[in-house]
C-alpha cells in the first residue's frame, strides 16, 4: 500500500520558455499569490531576472521577503514585500541565485565616503555584464572628482573582468 505524498503541489507560474520552477512559497493570505524561483528568475508574480534584485531581506519576525530592485541613481527603487507562509526554500535559492548574479563588487573609496561597483550576468545564458554603481549619501555623481574616480574604477573593473 501506497503512503500519500506529502508534496506540494507545484504552482503554475508564468515561466519564460525553458525555466523550471525551483522552489515556491504562497503569500500567508489565503487566496494570495505564489512567490516562485527558477535558475535565472524570481516571480513576484511578476518576473525579475536575478541581475535586477539589488537585494533580498527576510522578516522572520513578520514572515515577510523584501526585494529591492536594480534602479537608476536618483530614481526610487521599486521594493516588493511579500509576506510568505513556509519559504524555507525559496529563501536559500534566493540568497544563492542573487549572490551568483554578481561577478565582481567592489568598494571605492571617494573622499571619507565610498561607492561600490558592481559587474551583474543573467543566469542561464551567455549575456553582456551589466554594471552599476551604489554611491553612499551625500555623494553627487555629477561632482567632477566623483565622476573620475568612478570612471576610473569603472574602466579597471572591466579590464579585470576581461571587457
Amino acid at each position: 500500500m501506497r503512503r500519500p505524498s506529502r508534496r506540494r503541489p507545484r504552482p503554475v507560474l508564468p515561466l519564460a520558455p525553458g525555466e523550471r520552477l525551483l522552489a515556491w512559497a504562497s503569500e500567508a493570505e489565503l487566496g494570495g499569490d505564489v512567490v516562485g524561483a527558477s535558475r535565472e528568475a524570481l516571480y513576484l508574480p511578476q518576473r525579475l531576472g536575478w541581475e535586477q534584485v539589488a537585494a533580498a531581506e527576510w522578516d522572520a519576525e513578520t514572515s515577510t521577503l523584501r526585494v529591492v530592485e536594480v534602479a537608476d541613481f536618483g530614481v526610487p527603487a521599486p521594493v516588493h514585500l511579500r509576506r510568505l507562509a513556509e519559504a524555507g526554500r525559496l529563501l536559500q535559492l534566493v540568497r544563492e541565485r542573487v549572490t551568483a548574479s554578481i561577478v565582481l563588487q567592489r568598494h571605492v573609496p571617494v573622499a571619507d565616503r565610498s561607492v561600490r561597483v558592481l559587474a551583474r550576468r543573467p543566469l542561464g545564458a551567455a549575456a553582456e555584464l551589466s554594471w552599476f554603481v551604489e554611491y553612499d549619501d551625500g555623494l553627487d555623481p555629477a561632482d567632477p572628482a566623483v565622476a573620475e574616480v568612478v570612471d576610473r574604477a569603472l574602466a579597471t573593473a572591466r579590464a579585470d573582468v576581461g571587457v
